[in-house]
């Protein structure tokens, strides 16, 4: 499935490549306002770091929720006192856009997540066309050099990334290629399968210093403080909040157990 994921991934940004080139982009970028500082944004503190994603499915559970507006979902995160807003703009399996991307960033205050199988620079140059700060890198699909060459690019356009692993090695490759922000997902990629003790067995192999980072595996404010407890920095939640009633209070919930 990963694979079949970057692979969609890649045809759709070459598509795009062919109508926007790379120059276009870097000319956009010229008049984009600067990326905020992430690793301030996910400084240390008492409270954990809510990452609050909008997602409208996946391909474990299908549709989410029609989030017709998403900038009044991105709003409401913030209020509710989000650090990073994530966004999703994979289309295929996903339902997510670079036009989510765009107006979200035009409308918040805080920094921006672009969630997607990127492994270009053309997919990060479009990222902060569209206003991110940073970017998803998932070490399962990628090659050491491919990781280095991304962070270095992302770095140099003032951006961060948030690099994915799912193993020991994965976490063991990311600290090796420099990774300041690392996350541990506990949903297997690959067959889309949740181990929910993952998180406490990888966190003590990433070194003091870089911000750890929980993915998935949250149902409600009990697992985020179970996270807390383990030593997260930051919890990234997505289904938790886009199938409630309350965006808003959901993540302040989070945020203050």
């Amino acid at each position: 499935m990963l694979d079949e994921l970057f692979r969609g991934a890649r045809e759709d940004w070459l598509a795009r490549q062919a109508l926007v080139p790379a120059a276009q982009l870097e000319r956009i970028i010229a008049d984009v306002a600067a990326p905020m500082d992430v690793l301030a944004a996910l400084g240390p503190r008492e409270q954990v770091h809510l990452i609050a994603e909008i997602k409208r499915k996946s391909p474990s559970k299908g549709e989410l929720a029609p989030i017709s507006d998403p900038v009044e979902l991105a709003t409401a995160y913030e209020r509710g006192g989000a650090s990073i807003i994530s966004v999703l703009t994979e289309g295929r399996r996903f339902g997510g856009s670079l036009d989510d991307l765009t107006k979200v960033a035009q409308a918040v205050h805080i920094p921006v997540l672009r969630k997607d199988f990127l492994d270009s620079e053309y997919q990060i140059l479009e990222a902060r066309a569209a206003g991110a700060d940073l970017v998803l890198l998932i070490m399962a699909g990628l090659i050491d050099e491919r990781v280095e060459i991304l962070l270095e690019f992302a770095k140099s356009l003032g951006m961060q990334a948030l690099v994915e692993a799912h193993s020991s090695e994965e976490v063991d490759r990311a600290v090796a290629c420099g990774a300041d922000i690392i996350g541990i997902n506990a949903r297997d990629l690959t067959t889309f399968e949740l181990d929910i003790s993952l998180f406490s067995r990888l966190e003590t192999r990433i070194p003091a210093g870089i911000i750890k980072v929980a993915e998935s595996a949250v149902v409600n404010s009990q697992d985020v403080t179970r996270y807390r407890e383990q030593g997260a920095d930051g919890v990234l939640v997505g289904e938790a909040l886009v199938t409630g009633s309350d965006p808003e209070n959901r993540v302040r919930e989070f945020v203050n157990p």
